[in-house]
């Protein structure tokens, strides 16, 4: 079954030197991928989804076909808004034809697995790159070998959760190619398989919703970029611009009534990379500002909640622990009360007063009336202690027992972030909040679900049961907590959870997961409306996560991407030559308002490069290395350098286009 999507005005035009592009996936990320690739880069697509219900009978779910048929008709809507009403379409395309005007349209085919035949009808044989984003790890490999031995110089772009094994297939097939094609330059080859995971892209993002002060960090590549949001400044203040100012947030931020922030909301929004110009007419506006670019060592491992310092936290209870605490001073105070009354030694007073507390005394006839009272109240501290001792065995075998069981929530806990969903998302999201030690309460209704695991290793509290039902947000301390991050896949679930938050704690933070895109404007419109004074975002998975899939399909590799309101930003590193817009020009030149810009220039010679930033190059002390970010505005970019640019989708999208048209026939 095919689909086509007709032509819209001012599209980018396909280069004629590259072959199309192949989508296989059952998600939102497929048809977010398919989108990216088309009316961002102008690439020719073949979208491959499951079959489905006959999404011609409307009292039925919407098939995989027709959501993104939906998809693509709201795109080509909106850039037809864009582009005006006096661009020409050229004339209609006849069914089943695969042009429009001279522009290839979307292909949608359906089948239920990626077979051999599935994907030499879809052209794999003939195609430039194949990205597979089934959220099943196993037929992403599956399709992945297939595809590798139908077209060795086929570029893959595979999704897997499994990081570790993600690295061991990149590398078989990397070899696979080597093998197949003994031509192939280290370059192509290195660019020739690719595993991301969208949990992992969009993760740092999602943590960084619920942070205070809206701070944003990306470590990718042995790069630290920490980006973060400034209030407008008051009345005869200057803003700080840190390194620089990389965005300028909606004019209508705490307008009920305002904006969302999306591509749609016209100049009111949110705007990428503004000029000097921009910048200085725009002094009511927050403003998103690079703060540090530098080269970071691996992070560490994520903490446990209650600290591997404190192991007797994690046997004996509070109330047990105080127990303790006060028959040791109970008997510190008996010991030098005997000191006191006798003149006794110190320490012989204190093994005296061990004896009586154990009864391993004699009894203190003929002695004075003090040392007689100490012994009566010795005896009764050691009455005190045998229930104690009991407590301590029975609740160390219970710990003992029970350290496979999931935590609950402490009494006391506050200022902490509920996460709903122990999910894919949710899991990494988790991760990534431990490493920034912040405490974290997790709701789930599935008892196997994959981060249950996860949880129970950091120690991480969880409330199982369904966020819809009353009183399973108050077990994880909802009315205490910093914030709330909705992570299931349900948008539906998302949102109650949102609202019956709200009435419980209405200044609460909230960070949904939503996926529509109209649905998730609705939504924040109404909540910012019903709570004004209250903080709320929505995030879309698959919004985040496909401008690094589409990057990693024409070849090449982001840093990372920050979200500004519901706009994305990637980072990446490029190498200048083969690039008109900056080789040869200045730091100055070379900037682009709405599109890219130079931020850090790595000084190591290209001989002595790393095919990445992971680490410092080893140079010899009398050369240059290292990352220079205060780039003067006058220094000549050269071919051999290679800079770290922030850009915009559609900025990023015309330096590889351009780059792409450049090369030979």
């Amino acid at each position: 079954m095919l689909g086509h999507v007709t032509q819209f005005p001012q599209q980018p035009q396909r280069s004629p030197f590259g072959g199309h592009m192949v989508v296989c996936g059952d998600d939102a990320l497929a048809r977010r991928l398919a989108v990216e690739l088309r009316y961002v880069y102008g690439e020719r697509v073949t979208l491959v989804l499951p079959p489905g219900r006959d999404d011609r009978r409307p009292e039925l779910p919407l098939t995989g076909r027709s959501m993104a048929a939906a998809l693509f008709g709201r795109m080509s809507s909106a850039m037809n808004r864009t582009g005006g009403a006096g661009t020409g379409t050229g004339g209609a395309a006849a069914l089943g034809d695969d042009t429009n005007a001279g522009v290839e349209a979307v292909r949608i085919t359906e089948a239920a697995e990626p077979s051999d035949e599935v994907l030499e009808e879809a052209g794999v044989g003939s195609a430039a790159a194949l990205a597979l984003v089934y959220e099943d790890d196993e037929r992403n490999i599956r399709a992945a070998l297939t595809a590798r031995r139908i077209n060795p110089r086929l570029r893959l772009v595979i999704r897997l959760y499994n990081r570790k094994l993600g690295q061991h297939l990149e590398a078989l097939l990397d070899q696979a190619a080597a093998l197949a094609t003994p031509g192939l330059d280290q370059a192509a080859l290195d660019a020739s398989t690719t595993v991301l995971s969208d949990a992992d892209t969009a993760a740092p993002a999602l943590a960084a919703t619920v942070l205070t002060g809206s701070s944003k960090v990306i470590q990718a590549e042995g790069l630290l970029l920490r980006a973060a949001e400034r209030t407008p400044p008051g009345e005869g203040q200057i803003a700080d611009p840190g390194l620089c100012t990389l965005a300028l947030l909606s004019s209508t931020t705490h307008d009920p009534a305002g904006t969302e922030g999306s591509d749609s909301s016209g100049a009111e929004g949110p705007q990428l990379l503004p000029d000097d110009r921009q910048l200085s007419d725009a002094t009511d506006r927050g403003t998103v500002v690079l703060e540090a670019i530098s080269q970071a060592g691996p992070s560490g491992p994520p903490t446990r909640m209650g600290g591997r310092g404190a192991p007797l936290s994690q046997v004996f209870s509070r109330r047990l622990r105080w127990s303790a605490l006060g028959v040791g001073l109970a008997v510190v105070g008996l010991a030098v009360a005997s000191t006191l009354t006798t003149g006794d030694d110190p320490l012989h007073a204190a093994y005296l007063t061990l004896l009586d507390l154990f009864a391993m005394g004699d009894p203190a006839t003929g002695e004075p009336t003090a040392r007689q009272l100490i012994q009566l109240l010795s005896g009764v501290a050691g009455l005190m202690l045998l229930p104690l001792l009991v407590a301590a065995v029975l609740e160390a075998f219970g710990s003992i027992r029970t350290a496979s069981s999931l935590r609950r929530p402490p009494r006391g806990l506050s200022n902490h972030v509920v996460l709903l969903g122990l999910g894919k998302i949710g899991t990494r999201v988790l991760v990534r909040l431990r490493e920034l030690n912040i405490p974290v309460v997790c709701v789930e209704d599935d008892p196997d679900a994959r981060g249950i695991a996860v949880a129970r290793r950091l120690h991480v509290p969880v409330v199982l049961g369904d966020v819809t039902q009353e009183g399973v947000l108050e077990a994880a301390k909802i009315q205490r907590a910093r914030a709330l991050l909705a992570l299931t896949s349900a948008d539906t679930t998302n949102l109650e959870a949102a609202l019956y938050a709200r009435s419980v704690k209405h200044d609460l933070r909230v960070a949904l997961r939503l996926y529509d895109d109209e649905f998730a404007t609705a939504v924040y419109r109404t909540l910012r409306t019903a709570h004004p004074q209250a903080v709320t975002r929505s995030r879309s998975v698959s919004h985040l996560a496909a401008p690094s899939f589409a990057v990693a399909m024409m070849g090449r590799q982001i840093l990372g991407a920050i979200p500004v309101e519901r706009k994305v930003m990637l980072f990446a590193a490029i190498e200048v030559a083969g690039h008109p817009q900056l080789e040869g020009r200045t730091v100055e030149q070379a900037f682009r308002a709405g599109a890219w810009r130079v931020l850090a220039l790595d000084a190591t010679p290209p001989e002595d490069r790393l095919p990445d930033l992971a680490t410092p190059s080893p140079v010899p002390p009398d050369r240059p290395s290292g990352l220079v970010w205060d780039l003067h505005p006058g220094y000549v970019l050269r071919p051999q350098d290679r800079v770290v640019i922030a850009a915009t989708r559609r900025g990023l999208a015309e330096l590889l286009r351009r780059r792409r048209n450049m090369a030979p026939r």
